[in-house]
């Protein structure tokens, strides 16, 4: 009995990695543009960021593994677990990960810190992933990181430190929240099987129960937009499938609630297209055309959007690349980072995003309060616009481990007649000339040999 309970403790603890999230959200089927003045003007502040982090951080972290999602019992290539341990008891002992889950070094100070290095505008936290773990302090489950092994801790209100150190680095705050919660009785209820991510009863029966489900979500989102975590910007909804007509939380009534404490509060209800999807949230890609509405890209650095002890995380010149080609595209990059279970960043993660802000400062003009353009793109060229249109910006992205061309050419968008580009990190102007290829652009002599990208400025 001893030796098979350390066997499934020892399996909580295998490293869930290297197998990439192959499901993936693309945008939902249509758009609404909101008529509140001040979502509108929330929305319009929001697109000029351009920039954002989204942290994952719960249970998932301690144990190393793919978020909470090995947890629910859907067979999939990207939600491994070990076969040899019934899922009932592999269920339970993940619930056990509260008993010690201390992240004694927490430092949102610094992973604010490198964000912003980094040029990010604004983050999203995670207060409660799928598995139902709150990282805040709420009244309505025991299920939360103050009532754990961290309760102790003066600063065992995670959200709150991390909305608190973002908030002074001058970041826009996005609280993640998931609309399932599947360690809720509300949701996931004991008396049957769970055998997928929805809700296991059937609603129509259990009136009563579902009805307490959405008592309880109402009331936990509301401990977070009432003022007690401070002034809220965007309300970040995971889990689309909880939505009408089968499972209908009343989403016009969460939003209204959670509006008057924070008014213009940006609402995205994730791929649940209407009204309460403010802005779109295409995941781990890119679309393939311009997007003339408000969206953004949730992509990982690493493989996996929680911490795992192998991550394999993306070079800084192809998240530049990533973020040049959605903003040109019209939306933003929310990039995730995983904190490691002692509430640091790995040495890697602060590596690459001061290697992202080094080109970030130097060339932010082209991307931050831009506008899209008509011709937004030309091969490995990207193009945006000041939100006046009196400024054309382009942006040639270039491959890594090649050294730098000496000529730039492109097509599509011309200077001015008689005006001149200019490049961006230093205001001079660069020798072009027009040509049957394009415009041609010379490139400055003595360029740093690891440009990730280089951008110019013109008058079209």
């Amino acid at each position: 009995m001893r030796k098979h309970l350390l066997t499934s403790l020892l399996a909580l603890l295998l490293p869930l990695t290297g197998i990439a999230q192959t499901f993936t959200h693309g945008r939902s089927s249509s758009y609404t543009w909101p008529k509140d003045e001040l979502i509108v003007k929330k929305l319009d502040k929001w697109q000029d960021l351009k920039f954002g982090m989204l942290i994952h951080y719960g249970l998932y972290s301690e144990l190393g593994i793919v978020e909470s999602w090995s947890i629910c019992a859907e067979e999939a290539d990207w939600i491994p677990r070990d076969s040899t341990i019934a899922y009932d008891e592999y269920k339970r002992n993940y619930w056990k990960t509260i008993d010690r889950f201390k992240p004694e070094k927490l430092n949102p100070e610094a992973w604010a810190q490198y964000g912003k290095k980094a040029g990010m505008k604004y983050v999203v936290f995670t207060t409660k992933h799928h598995d139902g773990f709150n990282m805040f302090d709420t009244k309505y489950s025991d299920f939360s990181i103050t009532k754990g092994a961290f309760k102790n801790h003066p600063r065992r209100n995670v959200a709150k430190e991390v909305f608190n150190a973002f908030r002074n680095e001058g970041y826009m705050i996005g609280a993640y929240f998931s609309k399932p919660d599947w360690h809720s009785q509300y949701y996931w209820w004991d008396r049957y099987a769970t055998p997928n991510r929805n809700v296991n009863y059937k609603i129509d029966k259990n009136p009563w129960r579902w009805e307490q489900f959405k008592k309880f979500t109402y009331n936990q989102i509301e401990e977070l937009m009432n003022g007690d975590y401070g002034a809220m910007d965007i309300l970040w909804l995971d889990g689309g499938w909880v939505a009408p007509p089968r499972q209908d939380i009343d989403m016009r009534k969460i939003a209204a609630m959670a509006r008057s404490y924070q008014p213009g509060l940006l609402v995205v209800d994730r791929t649940v297209a209407g009204e309460f999807e403010n802005y779109q949230t295409p995941e781990q890609g890119i679309p393939h055309e311009q997007v003339n509405n408000p969206w953004e890209s949730c992509i990982t650095l690493g493989i996996d959007w929680g911490w795992t002890p192998h991550q394999k995380y993306k070079s800084s010149a192809n998240i530049i690349h990533k973020l040049t080609e959605i903003v040109a595209k019209g939306g933003s990059l929310l990039l995730g980072i995983d904190p490691k279970p002692d509430g640091t960043l790995a040495d890697v993660v602060m590596e690459r995003l001061t290697e992202i802000g080094e080109w970030t400062s130097k060339n932010g003009k082209a991307i931050y309060e831009t506008r899209t353009t008509p011709v937004y793109n030309d091969g490995n060229t990207w193009f945006t616009q000041s939100k006046d249109g009196k400024i054309r910006y382009a942006i040639t992205c270039l491959e890594e481990g090649k050294p730098l061309p000496e000529k730039i050419i492109w097509k599509g968008n011309e200077p001015k007649k008689g005006s001149s580009i200019k490049y961006i990190p230093t205001g001079k102007s660069v020798k072009w000339q027009k040509t049957a290829n394009g415009i041609e652009i010379t490139l400055p002599k003595n360029l740093p040999a690891n440009q990730p990208a280089v951008a110019f400025e013109f008058k079209p």
